[in-house]
């Protein structure tokens, strides 16, 4: 605690002041793509603890320097944000690229290792991309781009299916120095209009059709109908996932065609370490999706040393994330953290269920994945279908598990340990944001064999100083406290600014807690000073003067057998103050709902206590998600408080069906409480 107070202290004394390089190389050098030394850092975990904590400055740069291939050097390690709040600077003067980090370097030392495993909708049909193969057709498409008018600085959309050539594009405008935004391929058409508009593409990269669970989806169709509404789109490169024709307009350029004429060598721009990378758009309640922007060597060295030393990864391992690439997940570690480190990185196109619930694990067997990264959402779908989909398929090549997205239940982090994991694979239930650009608190890296809590986030990242803080925007000292939860000094992973609104990131993350890194998210810190979410502030409730997280609940909940998904709001409560909503979705063969609500209140109270029993249970069927899996709670709150007739922006649900189904289950339970 001593040692995370000063650098706190140490935090809020730089801002504004440069962090010099230290003198001397030191024993922090690494390489982030060095192999076979397993885990531990050179100097070992404590020693990296220590001094990332103590002097940032001095460790991020001898860090960059080994993990990174730099064109020109950088002179300043990091230029703390404005006193009025903001993101730091980091590795100011330096220039890289980093499609070369992430391919020439091994190409150069390696180009048959395979970069790319493809693991398309039809099981068994996995296509494997080398380094060499991977750097020719990221150069075909730069070419390609450049030849059309793309130029550094110029925005390119990104809607595609998971695939190689989708990770070739985003390498593409990198090598180029063209910013990507990735746009989920499911989005509609007016979501990608927006986000088009917002950041100003002049090109759209899209598939004639994806696939996806056995079912086509109509990508050019989207991309056509949103942009008639994007003057500053010049022109839509069509690339061919299907046999299927598609209607092809004046601005439509057949991108493979176009790519077998570009040369295959592309000169890589030579960025600045603070230019624009990438941009990725978050949706909030206004209904204005908001563009985080991520810089180039900062983002780059973070997500690589994340991905190294959370995961464990070695080189000849086979890292399988099976996020899209349209989330930041799929940014960090599908693209470019596995391939800045030289990895091996699966890309998952299909879903956990298609043909069958054994989908993940018949891929695990066959592609002898050494490391599963997934959302709680998919590991509780899966574990409603049993045991024996696992058990059936080889899941010994596995050595590490990871879970991402949200806090896991209990009961879903027991069953991805002992039934997948066979009780000998360490998990790592993963915190950290769009906004961070990496994990910044896992269980590893740690100490040798140090201790695994189930369901719990731990330890802080290297050079990651979390402060819990409360109402009154004091810090909370000590242990077994809960309170906002916050970070005390830069990493240069963070995100630099929302694009064209730098005001609302200023005021969304730094004048919250001025000084502090605002996450949004609660903590309790345990009594070992280990770090347990307990979900986002505006899911903390106000019980009889009790605060609680429905995080909380919500987890107690999900121990009952037959309750695989729960969803917990506040609600006014008008001698409470607010009281708990809890939606459950029951396993299809329960008979009896109304003992499980029973059984569920029971559980709540000695689990937690009598005061955090829900007073309503809803049963529905399914609760409104993500694309990505995230439970959207607020939705389950408009409906609870009759406000669905202003549901904001709900471009992100998965299904919007979903609503319907929970308003009318809501209507049909409101009538039955008003009759008995």
């Amino acid at each position: 605690m001593a040692l995370a107070a000063a650098a706190r202290a140490r935090g809020l004394r730089a801002l504004g002041r440069p962090l010099p390089l230290p003198r001397g190389r030191g024993a922090l050098t690494a390489r982030c793509c060095g192999g076979g030394a397993g885990v531990s850092p050179p100097g070992g975990y404590g020693a990296w603890r220590e001094r990332a904590a103590r002097d940032p400055g001095g460790f991020w740069s001898e860090v960059a320097r080994g993990a990174l291939r730099w064109d020109s050097p950088f002179h300043t390690a990091c230029e703390a944000g404005p006193a009025g709040g903001g993101a730091a600077r980091w590795f100011l003067g330096g220039r890289l690229n980093v499609s070369v980090n992430c391919l020439d370097q091994h190409v150069q030392k390696s180009p048959d290792r395979v970069a790319l495993i493809w693991e398309r909708d039809e099981p068994g049909s996995a296509v494997h991309i080398t380094y060499r193969e991977l750097l020719d057709m990221t150069c075909r498409l730069a070419n390609t781009l450049k030849k059309y008018g793309i130029q550094k600085g110029d925005k390119v959309a990104i809607y595609m299916s998971v695939s190689p050539l989708s990770v070739a594009a985003m390498l593409a405008c990198a090598r180029i120095g063209a910013v990507h935004t990735v746009v989920f391929a499911g989005f509609s058409a007016e979501s990608l209009a927006a986000r088009i508009m917002d950041s100003g593409c002049k090109a759209v990269v899209t598939y004639n059709q994806g696939v996806r669970g056995g079912r086509i989806i109509e990508l050019k169709t989207t991309v056509d109908k949103a942009v008639k509404n994007c003057p500053s789109i010049k022109h839509v490169f069509v690339a061919q996932r299907t046999e299927n024709k598609v209607q092809m307009g004046d601005c439509d350029v057949p991108l493979e065609e176009e790519m077998a004429k570009a040369a295959s060598v592309c000169t890589p721009e030579c960025m600045d370490s603070e230019d624009m990378l990438f941009m990725l758009y978050t949706s909030g309640s206004t209904g204005k999706p908001k563009g985080i922007v991520h810089t180039q060597a900062g983002y780059l060295l973070y997500a690589a040393l994340t991905h190294k030393y959370v995961f464990d990864y070695q080189q000849g391992d086979v890292f399988g994330c099976v996020a899209d690439i349209g989330w930041i997940t799929g940014h960090s570690y599908v693209v470019y953290g596995p391939l800045c480190n030289g990895a091996t990185s699966v890309l998952f196109e299909s879903t956990p269920v298609y043909p069958d619930p054994g989908r993940y694990w018949e891929m695990v067997q066959r592609l002898k994945i050494n490391q599963f990264y997934g959302a709680p959402t998919a590991i509780r779908l899966l574990l409603k279908y049993g045991d024996e989909w696992v058990k059936k398929y080889d899941r010994s090549s596995l050595k590490t598990l990871g879970s991402v997205g949200e806090p896991i239940n209990n009961e879903a982090w027991q069953w991805f340990y002992h039934v997948v994991g066979d009780g000998r694979c360490t998990l790592v239930d993963t915190w950290w944001q769009t906004e961070t650009g990496g994990i910044c608190i896992a269980p590893r890296p740690s100490e040798e064999k140090a201790e695994i809590i189930p369901a719990m986030a731990m330890r802080p990242f290297f050079g990651i100083v979390p402060v819990l803080v409360d109402e009154n925007g004091k810090v909370i000292e000590g242990n077994d406290v809960s309170g906002a939860l916050c970070i005390a000094q830069p990493w240069p992973g963070m995100a630099r600014t929302i694009y064209g609104d730098h005001q609302q990131f200023v005021d969304a993350y730094f004048k919250v807690y001025p000084g502090y890194y605002f996450t949004g998210d609660g903590a309790y810190r345990t009594e070992k000073g280990y770090y347990q979410i307990t979900g986002r502030m505006d899911d903390v409730i106000n019980i009889s003067g009790h605060r609680l997280g429905t995080a909380e609940i919500e987890d107690a909940m999900a121990d009952h057998p037959e309750v695989p998904e729960t969803a917990v709001i506040g609600y006014p409560h008008e001698i409470k103050g607010e009281g708990a909503f809890a939606f459950i979705v029951v396993k299809e063969e329960t008979p009896h709902k109304d003992r499980v609500k029973e059984e569920l209140k029971t559980i709540v109270a000695s689990k937690i206590a009598k005061y955090a029993v829900p007073d309503h249970i809803l049963v529905v069927k399914r609760l409104p998600k993500t694309r990505s899996g995230k439970i959207m709670r607020r939705l389950l709150r408009k409906v609870v408080v009759e406000q669905s007739s202003d549901m904001g922006d709900t471009t992100t649900l998965d299904d919007p069906s979903v609503i319907t189904e929970i308003l009318d289950a809501y209507q049909k339970y409101k009538k039955e409480k008003s009759s008995s």
